[in-house]
């Protein structure tokens, strides 16, 4: 297995995020690669790659899935920050106002604080000095990721942070800047895939990459998570939503309940699959993979255990399809570089 890691992922090191009302660490850390690194190293499942350098390439597939005005937003956020008072360069940017609904967003503010707030969606994302290299280098490695597989490759994986699939066309939130899943699914489409599949199996709903997508029936996007009655981003996710227009039928969610089992998880995914071969992906499957599920993460709430990843793996393998991974939640951090390479190894020896 290819895999495409980020050499530039410590650049974004955030200090503080709000959190039910309080300014606390943030559970998106460089801890978390660190220990998949580190046990990459220990259980070397395929070599490590630098993403290729293609910046005009990349730059037009960040496009196909942005907003221009959000990417030239981001791309100048932190050095507008500073300019506006060199004392800004000791504190991250959090927002602190949003347009809610009635508001309007067509008209771009000239207050960086009107347009921080009409670019995000919510106040636990800090954005810093390296958050935009940090999170276009990632994308690097998911465009990368989808290109070896383009190529004839079986498996590839974009090891990367900042994660991305809360990351909407215009917007950022859950630690999540540019959608690494909707990049290289647009990647795939672009070199001739027909149609392709995203699966989400992260504890959070995809809401990033189903906005993107929501209204196209050429990506199929398929999200397991927790229900957003009581679970984040909370205000999508739910199993109505079924895509609109020519993408009416081409977006299925599938969430459960907090304390949903390894069965009943397994069971979702059962059925987020056959979704996918009910859809002719003619196309790589690009899987959002996050591994929040576990039983041990700090902030969700399912129950799977680390075997439970080495047959996800299995599973992934036996779809017969080519597969592009991008690396999104996990919050247990000592415990995440053994589930992520659980993953990989699982794939592999059942892919032969």
């Amino acid at each position: 297995m290819k895999i495409f890691r980020n050499a530039l992922y410590r650049r974004h090191d955030a200090r503080l995020e709000m959190y039910r009302g309080r300014l606390v660490p943030c559970h998106e850390t460089p801890a978390r690669l660190d220990h998949v690194l580190a046990e990459l190293a220990r259980r070397p499942v395929g070599a490590l790659h630098d993403p290729v350098p293609d910046d005009a390439g990349l730059d037009a597939a960040l496009a196909a899935i942005h907003a221009p005005r959000y990417l030239d937003f981001l791309a100048g956020a932190w050095d507008e920050w500073v300019a506006l008072d060199p004392a800004n360069a000791g504190t991250d940017i959090l927002p602190a106002v949003w347009p809610v609904r009635g508001f309007r967003a067509d008209v771009l503010p000239e207050s960086f604080a009107a347009r921080i707030g009409l670019f995000s969606f919510d106040a636990g994302s800090p954005v810093m000095a390296g958050t935009w290299a940090a999170a276009r280098e990632g994308a690097a490695c998911a465009r990368s990721a989808a290109l070896a597989v383009a190529a004839a490759e079986r498996a590839a994986f974009a090891l990367t942070r900042p994660p991305g699939h809360h990351a909407g066309p215009d917007f950022f939130g859950g630690y999540c800047f540019l959608n690494n899943a909707a990049l290289a699914a647009q990647t795939l489409r672009d070199h001739g895939a027909a149609r392709v599949a995203v699966l989400d199996v992260d504890y959070h709903h995809g809401n990033g990459t189903q906005t993107i997508f929501y209204g196209r029936d050429d990506v199929l996007t398929v999200s397991l998570h927790g229900d957003p009655r009581t679970e984040y981003p909370f205000f999508l996710g739910h199993a109505d939503e079924r895509g609109e227009g020519a993408g009416l039928g081409a977006n299925l969610n599938l969430p459960l309940p907090r304390g949903t089992s390894a069965t009943t998880w397994f069971e979702a995914l059962e059925a987020g699959l056959a979704a996918v071969a009910a859809h002719r992906a003619e196309a790589p499957l690009v899987v959002a993979l996050g591994v929040d599920t576990f039983e041990g993460d700090p902030i969700s709430g399912f129950h799977l255990r680390a075997d439970d990843y080495l047959r996800l793996g299995e599973r992934l393998a036996r779809t017969g399809l080519p597969v592009v991974l991008t690396m999104e939640g996990g919050y247990a951090v000592a415990e995440v570089g053994v589930n992520v390479v659980n993953v990989l190894e699982g794939f592999m020896a059942a892919a032969g």
